[in-house]
C-alpha cells in the first residue's frame, strides 16, 4: 500500500469464493447500527446471504474496498429481472455498507463508482436503491455526488433512482464475467 500523509490507497476489486471467510468477519465487525442501515434489520448474515452478497447468482456483481489485506467496504448490484422495456432500459438494485471505521472517507463513492462503470458494460440504464430515510450519510453521498438522483417514498424509506448515461459500445457478454475491477482509490485515513 502507498501511503501519503492522512491517505491511504484501497483496491477495488470482484467479491471471489475465497473472501467467504473474510466477507464474513467483514459483517460481524459492523455496528449494530451500519448492520441495520444496510439491510433494514440488524442480521448477521447466514451462510446462504453471503453467498448471495459474494455475487454468487448470475444476476449479481459484487465488489469490495480492500486496505492491507483487509476488507473494508461492500458493494453490491442485483440486476432486476422486469419485462423488457421498449426503450431498452435496465434497472440493477445496489446496496453499499462500509466498515465503520471507513466511514466518512470517500470509501462508498469509489464503492459506487465501481458498481457504475460494471452496470453500465452490462447494459443498464439505471441504478436503483432502498435506504431507510434515516441513512444520512448515504444520502448525503447521493445527493452531493449524484445530484440529478430521483428521491422518492417506498414502503420501507425512501427509493433512490439514478440514471446512467449508455455505455456506447459494451464489451462482449463473454468478456464482463471476467474483467475485474482495477481500480485503486486514494482515501482519507
Amino acid at each position: 500500500m502507498i501511503r501519503a500523509g492522512s491517505y491511504t490507497t484501497a483496491a477495488i476489486r470482484p467479491v471471489c469464493a475465497a473472501d467467504l471467510p473474510a466477507l464474513s468477519g467483514f459483517f460481524e465487525g459492523l455496528s449494530v447500527e451500519s448492520r441495520y442501515l444496510r439491510f433494514f434489520a440488524p442480521v448477521r448474515p447466514t451462510h446462504s446471504l453471503l453467498r448471495l452478497l459474494s455475487g454468487e447468482p448470475a444476476n449479481v456483481d459484487a465488489v469490495v474496498a480492500v486496505v492491507d489485506g483487509v476488507i473494508v467496504g461492500h458493494a453490491i448490484a442485483a440486476d432486476q429481472t422486469e419485462p423488457a422495456d421498449p426503450r431498452g432500459a435496465r434497472a440493477t438494485n445496489v446496496g453499499i455498507v462500509v466498515a465503520d471505521a471507513w466511514q466518512r472517507r470517500g470509501m462508498g463513492v469509489a464503492l459506487m463508482r465501481a458498481l457504475i462503470t460494471r452496470a453500465q458494460a452490462r447494459g443498464v440504464t439505471s441504478l436503483v436503491m432502498d435506504v431507510l430515510p434515516g441513512n444520512r450519510r448515504v444520502i448525503a453521498m447521493i445527493t452531493s455526488h449524484w445530484p440529478d438522483a430521483a428521491i422518492g417514498r417506498s414502503l420501507d424509506g425512501l427509493d433512490i433512482r439514478i440514471q446512467l448515461p449508455r455505455y456506447q459500445t459494451p464489451p462482449p457478454q463473454a468478456r464482463l464475467a471476467t474483467q475485474p475491477v482495477r481500480s485503486l482509490v486514494t482515501v482519507g485515513r
